[in-house]
């Protein structure tokens, strides 16, 4: 995932930050957006990014698919790698690619989608 430096949203500058500046503890390094606030988090001990840079609608959507999707793999008594290849597979993307971190609003209604009929 490349490093962002220019906001998807708003075209302000990005910046690699601690995570307090957003949530008032410290929860490791984040890429903020200096002007609208978009964020994503970043790997433990680097500045590699977690996922794309996320507005609160599409970060509060991420959140919803995760509890969707984690309930889903745990209940079909997969690992999460399990699940993320059942995912990949069902979405039709790379393995690597296959990430709700990186993934729109349309796509994580489909993770959403897909985990609920496989139910």
């Amino acid at each position: 995932m490349k490093k962002p430096t220019i906001c998807r949203y708003c075209g302000g500058k990005v910046i690699l930050t601690e995570s307090s500046r957003i949530y008032g503890r410290d929860y490791g390094k984040i890429y903020l957006c200096t002007n609208c606030n978009a964020f994503t988090g970043v790997h433990k001990n680097s500045d590699k990014p977690l996922g794309t840079l996320a507005n609160s609608i599409l970060r509060t959507k991420r959140k919803e698919t995760h509890q969707v999707f984690d309930c889903f793999w745990k209940a079909h008594n997969m690992t999460r790698t399990q699940g993320y290849r059942w995912l990949a597979e069902k979405m039709g993307l790379p393995f690597k690619a296959t990430h709700i971190g990186y993934f729109e609003i349309e796509d994580c209604q489909k993770v959403i989608d897909l985990c609920n009929d496989a139910a």
